[in-house]
């Protein structure tokens, strides 16, 4: 077989069947467990739908992306790493799917599993500079011995790992909204971070990488047809939180690939940093949920949820295309110019409320 399909169609494919096949099971064994979200007894911003629906969506991602691994690339450090985090984040992520959780305790598991990450020696050593060259993150270092063995911390490098990671496994669970939304929108960029590897095909250190993006896009793509209106079953934090473990680090193993992730989900990073400020100013925790979100606003225009999840899945593709096609430079002016657009969409919508008042 073409190399390139190996590390593309097979892993896509593979993973797409397992999470095809799991994703019911988890559907039948939550509901026989009792494990549903019925909004009318759990009321939440987050919780829109009308019906009890389960959660656990984690469970057929983390299987369809680990089984795929392991049948087509050989373990070593990194990949070990990965799945010990990626562990890690499926059983607090299902702990909150089934019971909830403490929005706190969550956040120091997401920092304790992007440290397994970090301390297997994946970290960004350098970022794309949009004015030209490159930000090298590789110093300042701190050299030790550790059980008769000299070990360096890029404490820039690392640093940016342990911010990057924990906001996208947030970001990505605060754009969770309506049927299909979120799901659909990390196939998308996981599609996008499998080709940016492809760009290095030449370097076989990448082909791994792109088998991991891959393999995660096939994933969600199976979640995503449970998940899409009317949805199945919702993702839950298992699902979005290992979703941003997943991407952070494919993004970081992409030959730094950051910039494009950023593009490609410029909208929910975009809202994810507006709901923030806006709580931080009104002196709110910004880990308690409102109904703030873009998707929110959307609803109360009148948009349909079929309607905001493909608006969402057209504006991941569009800004993919984007953050394939263009420099570091040009990508800068596209965040500038969504955080305008945002910016726009917000002031109309604050005014077309005290006009109606």
């Amino acid at each position: 077989m073409n190399p390139q399909l190996m590390i593309t169609v097979l892993p896509f494919l593979l993973a797409l069947l397992i999470s095809l096949v799991i994703t019911p099971l988890t559907i039948l064994f939550f509901k026989k467990m009792g494990w549903v979200i019925d909004p009318k007894k759990t009321p939440h911003p987050a919780h829109i739908h009308k019906i009890p629906v389960p959660k656990g969506g984690g469970i057929p991602i983390f299987f369809a992306v680990t089984v795929t691994v392991m049948l087509l690339l050989k373990p070593d450090n990194h990949l070990l790493a990965i799945g010990l985090a990626g562990l890690l984040t499926v059983v607090v992520g299902l702990v909150d799917d089934i019971k909830g959780s403490n929005p706190y305790a969550r956040l120091g598991m997401n920092f304790l599993a992007t440290l397994i990450i970090v301390g297997s020696g994946i970290g960004i050593a350098f970022i794309s500079n949009p004015f030209g060259g490159v930000i090298d993150l590789s110093w300042p270092r701190l050299g030790f011995f550790l059980f008769g063995s000299f070990h360096q911390i890029w404490i820039l490098a690392d640093l940016f790992a342990l911010l990057w990671i924990p906001s996208l496994m947030n970001a990505i669970n605060w754009s969770s909204g309506v049927d299909g939304q979120i799901s659909g929108v990390i196939t998308i960029a996981a599609v996008v971070l499998g080709l940016v590897s492809l760009n290095y095909s030449a370097d076989i250190a990448q082909w791994p990488v792109a088998t991991l993006a891959f393999a995660t896009a096939g994933a969600f793509a199976g979640l995503t047809v449970f998940h899409f209106y009317p949805q199945k079953i919702m993702p839950g934090y298992s699902a979005t939180s290992l979703a941003g473990l997943l991407l952070g680090v494919i993004s970081i193993l992409a030959t730094a690939k950051v910039g494009a992730l950023i593009i490609v989900l410029g909208i929910p990073l975009i809202d994810f940093l507006y709901i923030v400020l806006k709580r931080l100013i009104s002196g709110k925790s910004p880990v308690w949920g409102d109904k703030s979100h873009l998707h929110h606003k959307l609803m109360a225009m009148g948009w349909g949820k079929r309607r905001i999840a493909l608006f969402y899945w057209l504006a991941a593709v569009v800004l993919g295309v984007a953050a394939l096609s263009f420099e570091a430079r040009t990508k800068l002016l596209i965040m500038i110019g969504l955080v305008i657009l945002m910016t726009v969409f917000v002031l109309w919508q604050y005014s077309s409320r005290f006009s109606k008042q």
